[in-house]
């Protein structure tokens, strides 16, 4: 019975040598298989590439079990929502036409059994993290993509490679101590009444409780492959693999 609601974030493949990316894709499709016939919706709240920039009749290559293992999922019945993150970032329409995925720029908010969720990936909610926002509204925008776009996409996407190990190498060294806002902004969302906040982005798994209210980092999975789940009106975060 599909009666569970999946969360994951920064997956982040291209990232290693590819035989060691083959093994992390693979245990990621295993994952996907394995929730296949209990996952009513997966939320992916960004970074499930290390970089992603996607030209309008290219793809970069690599992935396709990826793909057709989410494409399996939603076939079978399961709803999955991507939520772009930092990394990321550069999408058209390749996931929502032939994959069937449903694409967010920005946060998704939902509700289950009477209960607010508040998702978002979590860039741009740091507060000492200036020069990243700047950064942010750059690569958003529509006509420094369509600039880019413009580049080989051999030395494109060799490009937007190096630019996100810079950005990732800054997001992993970062201190995200409580004080970094993200707690803080959780508390704020709940005030407004939302019950559950999920993020992702700093890399770090955290579940907070306040007054009855849950906010949740789902980690990395660069770490140790790790996912959400909400079923019968519990959240938790477990351990995969």
């Amino acid at each position: 019975m599909k009666n569970s609601y999946y969360f994951i974030s920064d997956i982040h493949f291209g990232l290693l040598e590819h035989k060691v990316e083959i093994e992390r894709e693979l245990i990621f499709v295993e994952f996907l298989n394995s929730i296949k016939d209990s996952a009513k919706e997966l939320y992916i709240l960004g970074d499930l590439f290390d970089y992603w920039f996607e030209y309008k009749k290219v793809i970069q290559k690599g992935y396709f079990r990826t793909f057709t293992a989410l494409n399996d999922i939603v076939r079978s019945g399961t709803k999955v929502h991507y939520l772009i993150g930092n990394h990321d970032f550069m999408h058209r329409d390749f996931f929502e036409k032939e994959v069937g995925v449903t694409l967010y720029q920005s946060e998704i908010k939902l509700e289950i059994d009477n209960k607010k969720f508040y998702l978002a990936h979590g860039d741009g909610l740091v507060k000492n993290d200036y020069g990243y926002l700047i950064l942010k509204k750059i690569f958003r925008s529509k006509i420094a993509q369509n600039l880019y776009s413009l580049i080989h996409p051999n030395l494109g996407i060799k490009i937007a490679k190096g630019t996100s190990k810079t950005s990732r190498n800054h997001t992993g060294s970062k201190d995200y101590g409580e004080g970094d806002g993200l707690f803080e902004f959780a508390k704020s969302k709940f005030e407004m009444g939302f019950d559950y906040v999920i993020l992702g982005h700093t890399h770090q798994k955290r579940f907070e409780e306040n007054n009855n209210k849950i906010y949740a980092n789902l980690g990395t999975w660069l770490e140790k492959p790790m996912y959400g789940i909400y079923k019968n009106g519990k959240f938790e975060i477990k351990d995969w693999k």
